[in-house]
């Protein structure tokens, strides 16, 4: 399965950014394939009552970037598995034995 790197966002809520009056997710964060009725890990929109936002790059709500982040409750790790996305500092070892 290929990464989808140009994914945007679905979620299960939303709220209005006061300074840009932009329309931003909130609440459980998912990858989504604008023109598709699902997301990255097989939910539904329609049956799981998500809200798609294709001006929000899936990237954009990932806590590091602080954009679109302030309200993302959760983010699904089968979306971010399926985008390639690791958020936070990856795994390293800082001393290892000889």
């Amino acid at each position: 399965m290929a990464r989808q790197a140009g994914a945007a966002t679905a979620a299960s809520g939303e709220w209005w950014d006061p300074d840009d009056h932009v329309r931003l997710p909130a609440g459980d964060v998912h990858a989504w394939l604008p023109g598709t009725n699902q997301t990255l890990c097989g939910l539904a929109l329609s049956r799981s009552r998500l809200r798609g936002f294709a001006h929000v790059p899936f990237r954009q709500v990932l806590p590091e970037s602080g954009g679109a982040s302030d309200a993302v409750g959760h983010l699904c790790p089968r979306c971010l598995a399926a985008t390639g996305v690791r958020p936070g500092r990856r795994w390293q070892r800082h001393d290892p034995r000889p």
